[in-house]
């Protein structure tokens, strides 16, 4: 083989390797987006760099103790963090870690938003108190962890039981991640706007909040008179009918990462007037 083509082949299984490792490393980011492990991640990016620092500058202590850390601390987060990897090496056993169509996203996207406007248009006629909140690019998981796990498939059924007056978990949010109902009973921030309407209640408010610190889409139907709102980046829509509620829960779960910058734009523009 001529000399030029084995350095051409040794270049291009160079670069193949290098994007199959960033792959990899990305979709394990997105696997562990709104979990602990985020700030587990952080804690040991910390103890690293505090290793080479010490290492530079010859503080012999300091880098004995970032060495055990780093050599006991893997053994400690396989010990607490088992749930989490046996969960991720169960979607590679299934083969949905790495991949994923966009038909089957389409397919998710279309039937969580059958389930969340049936079960509003429910809710809305009986006058039930709900909010949902459903997470998109910006990771729930602290939000999550207020309420009760439930990491089940969603259904408008389900929805319904969940805020049905008077039972366990009907006081609180549901945070919906993807076709999944991850938790209910949720605690979400309350805004602190001043502009918010006196009329509004505590859902609203909460609704609000979870919109301004993060970019989910959140659902209220009011107790009192049956209307259903949306929040998204701040923004409260009134008095939704549901055709108009599924046209917009379609449009902002998109995957098309072009709308949600366009969205996030647009809002900061008008945020700082």
């Amino acid at each position: 083989m001529p000399e030029d083509m084995t350095v051409f082949l040794n270049y291009l299984s160079n670069i193949v390797d290098i994007a199959l490792v960033w792959f990899v490393i990305y979709k394990l980011i997105m696997l562990i987006r709104g979990t602990k492990a985020v700030q587990l991640l952080k804690g040991i990016t910390v103890i690293i760099v505090v290793r080479i620092l010490s290492s530079l500058l010859r503080l012999h202590t300091l880098e004995w103790l970032m060495d055990q850390a780093l050599t006991w601390g893997f053994l400690a987060i396989i010990i607490i963090f088992q749930p989490e990897l046996r969960r991720a090496l169960e979607q590679i056993g299934r083969g949905s870690l790495f991949s994923r169509s966009g038909m089957q996203e389409e397919t998710e996207k279309e039937s969580v938003v059958n389930a969340i406007v049936k079960a509003t248009e429910y809710m809305a006629k009986r006058r039930i108190g709900a909010l949902i909140s459903t997470e998109r690019e910006t990771g729930m998981g602290d939000y999550i962890e207020t309420g009760i796990f439930m990491d089940a498939q969603a259904s408008s059924e389900l929805l319904i039981n969940i805020f049905i007056p008077n039972t366990p978990l009907h006081d609180g949010a549901v945070i919906m991640q993807g076709d999944k109902i991850k938790a209910a009973a949720c605690y979400l921030p309350l805004s602190e706007s001043a502009f918010i309407s006196k009329e509004l209640g505590t859902r609203h408010r909460a609704a609000l909040g979870i919109s301004e610190v993060t970019d989910s889409l959140t659902i209220i139907v009011s107790e009192e008179t049956g209307q259903v709102s949306l929040t998204k980046n701040g923004e409260l829509h009134r008095d939704l009918k549901a055709d108009r509620l599924r046209e917009l829960l379609m449009q902002e779960l998109s995957t098309n990462e072009k709308v949600s910058s366009s969205s996030l734009w647009n809002w900061r523009k008008r945020r700082n007037g």
